[in-house]
């Protein structure tokens, strides 16, 4: 008997070591999770953790310092500029490496390989987008340079040995809880976190649904739903700036008739948040009470736990520099350092145009000016956790990868081929810019920077102690006819192609301005004078507001610039609002609906959390733009469009409240604009009732703002923060964007500098370091930025000593 019962629990022992060893569907091992010794445990960090240490790091130069201060902000000082870079690489990897690895997997298509087949599609979204193409074009081009390289291979390093020194027990939870290891960095990810920036800055383009739209409206219609100038500018380039004559001239081809394309386009992917952009502005000494410039900058982003940027210091004989890094490359992308300050928002330009391609045998030629080419055939093999692998062949033409045809994205809705030209595709050295800008020291240095910055094109912003502000609208544009790539073009005829791109020194820019103060915030860079062609989807109100608020300031000081950047004022709304309200029949109200007109009719146009009015206001546009478009764009064959901008909606209703969109087309009466505007104010009660009773009517209770972890482990998240703001404000946070990093410089004698993001510098959500600002950052609060000098000493001491 006892035999018996022996070998049961031994059985049953087995059994229990062989199941907790297995993955079981999307669960990971859980006799590894839950082992004290190797398990999840291991990444419970002591709130007392002393992160002091010596640590070696072979092939550094000299030993290099690091000082980390009460928010863990590492100031590392070295005596050469690639010993900086390897410590910056290894402290990034100590912190972030999990959020390092997944976004250049994110941008090569890889998902799929440690979160399953749910994500096959969007990996093969990214192969035919060709971002590992254009990452390995940069690559080149960084690594012909030998500083940049070198500097580049420092980093890699740095990162690597910190890889190779981890053991299972010390592995970020992530790795655990998706059962897999870190792989070797190498310099292709940092290019490919690069293009990970450019996708989510410069991959939106409206060339599918726009020639859709020409099929079903009137080119009228069509110009008047998308514009390419606002009716109403407040450009970043002072309207009435002079401009030269152009030095190159787009040449239409000879027919001067812009193709049409034919088919009715299906392929719908998901594109980054329309609303990716930033503020950043710069006041003269004239203007602030120190006599000093002042510059601030707040880039507007997705929001994640961990946070997109590290808050770092570093000082080497050449240069002492403080700001935000991107885990995964080496420097400071915003920043300040002894002399300058800068900061970047988004050009906002299309960048990306799509071509109609005729093949034959399948995918391997293609025409092109009369005669058939040879397409370069790329085999990707896209691996699948817990599945065999995907094949997917992807046909390079001469414009660029064929991202759509008939077996992408759904084989029942294909359309034909189309190809890609995209800037991001270029060999170029981004890097370069911030290397060169980290080390800068005045306003031609800062210049000679910014040539190696083509996509994601950024309008640069700069000041300096000697009092200089200025700002460029900095890229590489392509030479283009007015509609040229706002369409699909044939890409059988060379005549479509891009003919170079503006000349560098026609670019927008401007320097030390008389109104003593510049900004951008994402509106059109000039106004219509500008002789060159540059179209994108651009912010208006914005602009407007910070304009409006900077005209009469006088005696500024950095605590008007941090009230500035949390300015809740909705200009959209003061010009929507009343124009709706004037269109409303207030004595055709019922008693129920009275409540809402009263709101709205009280409200001052702060979008603020506690704010009734904006939920309500918000709710009721909402309603207000379905009424005026969805009779319109329903019943499209399955065809993708794209609804006109809000502002393109008002604008255009302020000029003629009679358009004929305004009709329902679905009734069988004509209907009016105070008609559509009672509908809609009825339909918007409903929602603001539900939300009334639930307590939930305050605007940063109704809409609120997520943090989500990168995986979307509601657990490592934090939902449900109590914000304002929103689209069309300067205070730019909505459920899930907002202002990713906050900073203000004021460039006196000594730097006065104050700057915040919602997260924390560790990735590591056991850590109190992982999400500690979160708070602070929704309260609106900054803190203070200390730069270190090295007779300085902050709360933990890190020797990295090279044996």
């Amino acid at each position: 008997m006892r035999t018996i019962a022996f070998v049961c629990s031994s059985v049953l022992t087995l059994v229990l070591i062989w199941a907790l060893n297995k993955s079981w569907g999307s669960l990971p091992p859980l006799g590894k999770l839950l082992s004290p010794q190797h398990g999840f445990w291991q990444n419970a960090e002591s709130v007392n953790r002393d992160f002091s240490a010596q640590i070696i790091l072979p092939g550094l130069a000299k030993n290099v310092e690091v000082w980390e201060d009460e928010r863990l902000v590492p100031h590392i000082f070295a005596e050469t500029e690639n010993d900086a870079a390897y410590v910056l690489g290894y402290l990034h990897a100590r912190d972030r490496l999990w959020q390092m690895e997944v976004q250049t997997m994110a941008s090569a298509g890889r998902l799929c390989e440690i979160l399953g087949p749910g994500l096959l599609e969007r990996d093969r979204l990214k192969r035919r987008q060709g971002m590992v193409y254009g990452a390995q074009n940069s690559l080149k081009a960084i690594e012909r340079d030998p500083v940049q390289k070198a500097y580049l291979d420092a980093y890699t390093r740095g990162v690597n040995t910190y890889i190779n020194g981890l053991r299972s027990r010390s592995l970020p939870l992530e790795y655990k809880l998706l059962n897999y290891h870190p792989e070797p960095w190498s310099n292709l990810k940092t290019a490919l976190l690069i293009k990970y920036m450019a996708d989510d800055l410069a991959g939106a383009a409206n060339d599918l649904e726009y020639t859709n739209a020409r099929r079903y409206f009137s080119e009228q219609d069509v110009e008047q739903m998308f514009p390419d100038f606002t009716d109403t500018l407040d450009p970043i380039i002072p309207a009435g700036t002079p401009y030269p004559a152009p030095t190159k001239r787009a040449v239409r081809p000879a027919d001067s008739v812009l193709y049409r394309d034919q088919e009715n386009l299906r392929f719908r992917i998901q594109k980054p948040d329309p609303d990716n952009g930033s503020n950043n502005w710069a006041v003269a000494g004239s203007r602030t009470r120190s006599g000093a410039p002042i510059l601030s900058n707040d880039p507007h982003l997705g929001l994640n736990l961990p946070s997109l940027w590290y808050e770092v210091q570093l000082q080497t004989p050449t240069m002492n520099v403080y700001g935000v890094s991107l885990p995964g490359a080496p420097g400071v992308l915003i920043g300040f350092n002894d002399d300058i300050a800068w900061g970047i928002t988004n050009g906002s330009e299309d960048v990306k145009d799509y071509y109609r391609m005729q093949f034959r045998n399948g995918k391997s030629q293609y025409l092109f000016n009369g005669t058939y080419r040879n397409a370069e055939l790329r085999v990707e093999e896209i691996k699948i956790k817990g599945q065999a692998s995907y094949f997917d062949t992807v046909a390079y033409t001469v414009w660029g990868p064929v991202m759509f045809d008939n077996t992408f994205p759904d084989t029942t809705t294909g359309s034909g081929f189309l190809a890609v030209r995209w800037k991001a595709h270029d060999g170029t050295n981004e890097l370069a810019t911030f290397y060169h800008l980290n080390r800068a020291r005045n306003y031609d240095e800062y210049l000679a920077a910014l040539q190696y910055f083509t996509c994601p094109a950024q309008n640069f912003l700069f000041a300096s102690k000697t009092g200089d502000i200025a700002l460029w609208h900095n890229g590489e544009y392509p030479l283009r006819w007015k509609d040229q790539g706002k369409y699909i073009m044939p890409g059988w005829d060379s005549t479509y192609a891009w003919q170079g791109y503006i000349p560098r020194g026609e670019v927008p820019h401007i320097r030390n301005p008389e109104r003593g103060y510049l900004n951008s915030a994402n509106q059109h860079p000039t106004d219509s004078t500008y002789p060159y062609h540059l179209y994108g989807i651009y912010d208006l109100y914005r602009g407007k507001r910070i304009n409006e608020a900077l005209a009469p300031m006088r005696g500024i000081t950095p605590e008007h610039m941090m009230a500035l950047q949390n300015d809740n004022k909705n200009l959209f709304a003061a010009t929507a609002l009343p124009f709706l309200l004037n269109n409303l029949n207030e004595s055709s109200l019922r008693p129920n609906l009275r409540e809402w007109y009263d709101t709205l009719r009280r409200w001052d146009y702060v979008q603020s959390p506690a704010s009734n009015a904006a939920t309500v206001f918000n709710l009721w546009w909402e309603e207000f733009e379905k009424e005026i478009w969805k009779d319109d764009f329903a019943n499209k064959d399955g065809a993708v469009l794209e609804l006109p901008q809000s502002k393109t909606t008002l604008l255009w209703l302020l000029r003629d409240s009679a358009m004929h969109f305004v009709d329902d087309r679905t009734t069988p009466q004509v209907e009016t604009l105070p008609d559509i505007v009672l509908r809609s104010f009825s339909r918007m009660a409903i929602p603001a009732r539900k939300a009334l009773r639930e307590g939930k009517l305050a605007f940063g209770k109704f809409r609120g703002t997520n943090i989500n972890h990168l995986a979307g482990l509601p657990a490592f998240s934090r939902a449900g923060l109590y914000t304002g703001g929103g689209t069309h404000i300067v205070n730019a946070t909505k459920l899930r964007h907002g202002p990713s990093w906050k900073m203000v410089v004021q460039l006196g004698q000594r730097t006065e500098a104050y700057g915040i993001y919602p997260g924390g510098q560790s990735g590591n959500p056991g850590s109190k370091y992982y999400d500690n600002s979160v708070d602070d950052w929704t309260a609106g609060k900054y803190y203070p930025i200390k730069v270190f000098s090295r007779s300085d000493k902050g709360k933990y001491k890190i020797i990295f000593r090279n044996s």
